[in-house]
Parts: structure tokens; C-alpha cells; sequence
């Protein structure tokens, strides 16, 4: 059965941003992939997100679900037919939701594990901590809205970060059936984005230091998504090998 192209609202999306060395981050990634690199650094982070109105892009926005999603992620390219590639790898994808949960590898791209989700958020400012239920990752993230993007090594501007994102709409995370990893690609026409600052942030998968050694990888921004329409278009998996 063919997979769904699945409609969506990101009712608010984090992108907490970390520079890494990119011989620490190759080796995070399966072969075939590489770190995309920006200005000598490889970018990974985790993605907070809450979606609203989740369902079949057939069905009516009332009756889709809401859910609290992350996924932690490296900036990647690859050789495609026509050149290089680029996009995200997603090691791990995790959800508040059952319905994902069971669903993700099914129904439609992307095995997903649990979490809990504590979040407090208004205007200025939001909070997103999650812990999964296997015990392996905990995030706390706290982040102020700006106006600007302050204190990014990686980008010059929001515009830049902007852009960069946006060129990274295609997702790939692996499976437990073998070296293939399931894709899938984020489509809007009312693309968003603004800046924030983080104030607080512990995630026990960037301050693994068996994973990153201390100096190979530092906090460098975060950007936020509020109440943007989405499409979530299926992929054909990707052949790699871990």
C-alpha cells in the first residue's frame, strides 16, 4: 500500500541548532550520507514540534490529530542521479502520540518512538522537555522570541537560516527492517520562520561525551515556527548501510 501524503498545521516548531565537528558528526550518519556543511561546521539539532489537524490530505482538518513530536537530526547530502542532494538525517523520532507511535513504519514513513512531553509556552517565550519511555534521551529547552538572530557562528542573518532550512525539507530516518531509511518531505507555501534565544538547554544526546567529545560540539541557535499550514509527502526509501 502506497503511503498518504498527510496534511498538517505546525502549530510550533523549535529548531534547537548545534555546530559540530564534522568528523564527529560522519560518524553518526549511515554510508552514503555526509555532514552539509556550513561555514566548516556540520549542523545537527533537535526539532520540537507540535502538529495540529494531522490526517490524510483527503480528509477534512477536523478530523485530524494533535500530537508532540521530536526528532533529532544532522544536515545532510548526498550523490544523487542529478548531483548532489541535500537533507536531514533523523537517528531517532520520538512522540507523546500513540497513534504515531504505532503508525510511523506503517502507515506512513518514520518509526517513531514514546516520550512524555512537559511544555509551557505564550508569546515571548516557550519551554519544551520531553523523556522517552526506554530511558535513553532527555531534552530540556527553554527559548526567548526575538526580533533578530543573535550570536549564530552559523548563519549571518534569520534570512540565512532561513534559507537553509527550507532547502533541508527532505527527511530521512532509519528502520528496523534492514539498511533502508524512510523518507519523507515537509511542502508549504506559507514557509514562516523566526528567530529566538535560548536561555536554558540540556539534552542528554549532545552532552553524551562518549558521542561528542567535550569541544566537538557547541550550541549556536534556535528558530521558531508558529501556525504554518504543511504538507508531509512520502519518499522512496533510501538505500544505505549502517
Amino acid at each position: 500500500m502506497r503511503p498518504p501524503e498527510l496534511s498538517s498545521v505546525i502549530e510550533r516548531r523549535l529548531l534547537v541548532n548545534y555546530r559540530v565537528d564534522p568528523a564527529v558528526a560522519a560518524r553518526l550518519l549511515p554510508a552514503g550520507l555526509r555532514p552539509q556543511l556550513v561555514r566548516g561546521r556540520a549542523v545537527a539539532g533537535i526539532c520540537l514540534l507540535r502538529l495540529g489537524a494531522v490526517r490524510p490530505s483527503w480528509a477534512p482538518a477536523a478530523a485530524g490529530l494533535r500530537s508532540e513530536n521530536a526528532a533529532h537530526r544532522v544536515a545532510v547530502e548526498w550523490d544523487g542521479p542529478d548531483g548532489v542532494e541535500t537533507g536531514v538525517y533523523i537517528p531517532r523520532r520520538d512522540t507523546a502520540s500513540r497513534v504515531n507511535h504505532w503508525a510511523g513504519g506503517r502507515i506512513f514513513p518514520g518509526e517513531h518512538g514514546r516520550a512524555d512531553f512537559e511544555v509551557s509556552e505564550s508569546e515571548e517565550s516557550v519551554r519544551v522537555a520531553f523523556a522517552t519511555r526506554d530511558g535513553r534521551t532527555r531534552v530540556d529547552v527553554t527559548v526567548e522570541i526575538t526580533r533578530g538572530l543573535e550570536g549564530s557562528e552559523l548563519f549571518a542573518d534569520l534570512d540565512e537560516a532561513s534559507a537553509f532550512f527550507r532547502g533541508g525539507g527532505r527527511g530521512y530516518s532509519p528502520t528496523g527492517g534492514g539498511p533502508r531509511l524512510d523518507g519523507m518531505q515537509l511542502h508549504t507555501d506559507d514557509w514562516r520562520i523566526e528567530a529566538g534565544r535560548v536561555t536554558s538547554a540540556r539534552s542528554s544526546y549532545f552532552d553524551d561525551p562518549d558521542r561528542f567529545p567535550p569541544g566537538s560540539t557547541e550550541l549556536d541557535s534556535v528558530l521558531v515556527m508558529r501556525d504554518v499550514p504543511v504538507r508531509w509527502r512520502p519518499l522512496p526509501a533510501l538505500a544505505a548501510a549502517c
